[in-house]
């Protein structure tokens, strides 16, 4: 895989740079509340623009459905770009069209522009190859390189993440070079004690990742809306928490090999409760409860963890060399069920190791809670990508980027 050092080595002063960034930042209408994806591709960005690319930025937003719709417009984020550069952004209101090739070609030696929401077109997100080719092949005529810069779509095969590598020379930028080389650290030559920490609403968005590190790490700590799907799977009442009945044999039979292979499983001995769930608008008091987690009542749902657990899961963590994290512990939106959350992000803070936090609403989780991202080994951009990655499969965008 060819580095952007290689491609500045080589020059690009005049030349017209694809770089396919991940700028899809969650919006409150039309501001950013969290622009922490478009700080991760700003090294690549500012290293070209100052070697004299003319930069062509490029990425998707949320899920339109084939077509240009305003609420997933990228105008709030190249507007955020052009602030965090400190110059100006030019922003084309379509992604090959009119405006995206006008506004390419206006483009002096150091300049940057960002095109609109790449899936506002139907071929970026199709099924069908050649549909999926056509729209790569008219992305490829903005441009004379393509740097691969955007981690957290890299498990897609999408026409900018897939196709369109193919069709220019390609290079990785810096932060692709980073996550990689990050997440090998948690594949290969793992410093041990190596412990996971998953959370999140879902077991079934975590199955292939745990079975994969059944093999791997030496403790899992689960928390957030799929621990009730293990306390269940353990013979416990979870009153009307999150859970997913059809994944239960799936979960003893994790629990099984765990004890097999002597890898430990540890999971909430407490957990605070409400009778419903918070409203995250107003923050409303949901006045909560803590209960043991095997004793959680008929009525009331389990929405964080509980103090005791807090204590435990540090204590997990003290001594580990290598710790990967993704998926909050509770609902950290609402300041009643987030100290769970804090406490594990604590405990990293404060721990020796290797600590990387595996994106989406665990990165997200950090920021909003306040801690000093510096403070952690890596904070991924990417969480479906990195557990993807550590699930040991073929992520179509870097495997496109290899030569």
């Amino acid at each position: 895989m060819k580095t952007i050092d290689e491609l500045l080595a080589e020059g690009v002063a005049g030349k017209r740079v694809f770089v396919r960034a991940d700028l899809n930042v969650p919006l409150d209408g039309t501001t950013i509340t969290d622009d922490g994806r478009i700080r991760a591709v700003l090294p690549t960005v500012a290293k070209l623009a100052e070697a004299g690319a003319r930069v062509v930025v490029a990425s998707h937003l949320g899920r339109p459905k084939g077509a240009p719709d305003p609420a997933f417009s990228l105008a709030p984020a190249a507007a955020r770009l052009g602030e965090l550069l400190g110059a100006d952004v030019a922003f084309a209101t379509d992604t090959v069209g009119e405006s995206a090739r006008a506004t390419v070609a206006r483009l002096a030696d150091g300049q940057v522009a960002v095109i609109e929401n790449l899936r506002f077109n139907p071929g970026e997100t199709s099924k069908d190859d050649a549909e999926r080719g056509a729209f790569a092949d008219r992305l490829a005529e903005l441009a004379d390189v393509y740097v691969g810069d955007g981690f957290g779509a890299v498990h897609r095969k999408h026409a900018s993440v897939f196709d369109l590598p193919a069709r220019l020379p390609h290079y990785a930028g810096y932060l692709i070079a980073t996550e990689v080389g990050v997440l090998k650290k948690l594949t290969t030559d793992v410093q041990r004690p190596y412990a996971v920490v998953l959370g999140g609403a879902k077991v079934s968005d975590k199955l292939g990742v745990i079975d994969h590190l059944l093999e791997r790490a030496d403790r899992i700590l689960i928390g957030g809306g799929m621990a009730y799907t293990f306390l269940k799977a353990q013979g416990h009442e979870v009153g009307s928490s999150l859970l997913q009945e059809d994944q239960i044999p799936a979960v003893q039979e994790y629990l099984r090999r765990a004890e097999e292979k002597g890898v430990e499983f540890v999971l909430p001995v407490d957990v605070v409760v409400a009778a419903a769930f918070p409203d995250l608008k107003t923050k409303a008091p949901a006045h909560p409860t803590t209960v043991a987690a095997d004793a959680i009542p008929a009525a009331q749902m389990g929405l964080d963890n509980g103090p005791e657990t807090n204590k435990l899961y540090a204590s997990k963590l003290a001594d580990a060399a290598t710790v990967f994290w993704n998926g909050p512990m509770g609902v950290f939106e609402h300041p009643d069920f987030a100290d769970g959350t804090r406490a594990v992000a604590q405990a990293l803070v404060d721990s020796p190791a290797f600590s990387v936090v595996g994106g989406g609403d665990s990165a997200a989780a950090v920021r909003i809670l306040g801690f000093d991202e510096n403070a952690f080994g890596h904070i991924s951009t990417g969480g479906g990508a990195s557990l993807e990655y550590l699930e040991g499969k073929t992520l179509p965008g870097l495997a496109a980027l290899e030569d």
